[in-house]
């Protein structure tokens, strides 16, 4: 493991970027449609409960990552396998995020540019970041949370200035009840954004007060919901529900109907970077996440030789994922929340947790015996 330290405030500012990352390209939850904030808020509290599930597990090895005390808790044979599943895992959601805001920079602002120049770019950033160290990647998560806050504040003051919103647009609340709400939940907003913290299993040994880990994760996952949910609410109220549903990026259909005296108008380029900004963190830390539990299954000395060959796999991952938007669009609401997310998010910790807890409670059985 990399010997890095990085304070709490950067770990929050890295847990507020991640979370946000591509769950502000979406229209989260429109399934729902005018109750997708409630759909996005439920997510959020069940996803701070499987966070404490991470946590726990953080607690049992607090000096190791993920990959390493998953050996401890099931053995090194069986802990291997799942180790590398779980490396395989960060790598496919590298790649399907890359893909995500590749597809984004391609159909609205660089129409004429191949989707893999744009994407080998990204990577080759990303790339550079890595062979850099974590350290440096929470510092320059410092400046650009200062700018993420900055241009989302001057964007919704703009929204409002504009005359755009109508809350009206987000009645009637709960018109066909409870169930169809609870079904999106399990389906999507538990496991994306509020699941995918499981990354942080291979980042939390680098804090420097350990002690504060989960106070300071919890706040920056509750910070990043309400910033979701506030997106939710604003593209509903500004687009109604029908156009919130088909439109593929809301938040820019939202920022591209600013006009102000025929003057302030066209801002999407500026909500662009923060959108990229929100991507380029969440792809390098699952990239990170990917690089260091591989020199640690394989005990290599170095994680900077392991960024070169991963960000190339990443990058082909990311073009040949899918054939087309839509066919990518459709295995992330339909196939990867069942068959990928369940299973890396809540089914294995779970199950790592239980174990960990029974072989912990009969090490000290035995040792208060003797």
């Amino acid at each position: 493991m990399e010997k890095a330290k990085i304070s709490g405030y950067q770990l929050f500012v890295l847990v507020t970027l991640f979370e946000m990352g591509s769950a502000i390209l979406f229209g989260l939850g429109a399934e729902a449609k005018q109750d997708a904030w409630i759909a996005v808020l439920l997510g959020l509290i069940l996803g701070l409960v499987l966070f404490l599930v991470y946590h726990r597990l953080f607690l049992f090895y607090p000096e190791i990552s993920f990959t390493m005390y998953v050996q401890k808790i099931t053995g090194n044979r069986i802990g291997s396998v799942i180790g590398f599943l779980y490396i395989i895992y960060f790598i496919y959601q590298a790649s399907r995020i890359l893909r995500d805001f590749g597809e984004l920079l391609v159909t609205t602002i660089y129409t004429n540019t191949p989707l893999f120049i744009i994407n080998c770019l990204m990577i080759l950033t990303i790339i550079y970041a890595i062979h850099k160290g974590f350290e440096v990647i929470a510092r320059v998560g410092e400046l650009f949370f200062i700018i993420i806050y900055f241009v989302a504040i001057i964007g919704s003051f703009l929204i409002v200035l504009s005359g755009l919103i109508h809350l009206s647009n987000l009645r009637p609340i709960l018109e066909n009840g409870w169930k169809p709400l609870l079904d999106i939940v399990g389906r999507q907003t538990i496991y994306f954004p509020f699941g995918e913290m499981v990354v942080f299993t291979m980042l939390l040994p680098y804090l420097d007060d350990q002690k504060k880990a989960r106070k300071i994760c919890m706040g920056g996952i509750i910070l990043s919901g309400i910033n979701i949910i506030i997106t939710v609410v604003v593209n509903i109220a500004v687009l109604g529900v029908e156009l919130m549903v088909r439109t593929p990026f809301p938040l820019l259909s939202t920022v591209g109907r600013i006009q102000i005296a025929d003057f302030i108008e066209r801002l999407d380029a500026l909500f662009m970077l923060y959108l990229v900004i929100g991507g380029f963190f969440k792809i390098t830390l699952y990239f990170y996440a990917a690089v260091s539990g591989t020199a640690e299954l394989f005990q290599l000395k170095s994680n900077q030789k392991l960024s070169l060959p991963i960000g190339v796999i990443i990058l082909f991952t990311s073009i040949t994922v899918a054939s087309n938007y839509s066919e990518h669009i459709k295995e992330g609401a339909e196939i990867i929340p069942l068959y990928i997310h369940l299973p890396f998010q809540i089914i294995i910790p779970v199950m790592l947790l239980f174990i960990a807890y029974i072989r912990n409670k009969l090490i000290r059985l035995n040792f208060s015996v003797k």
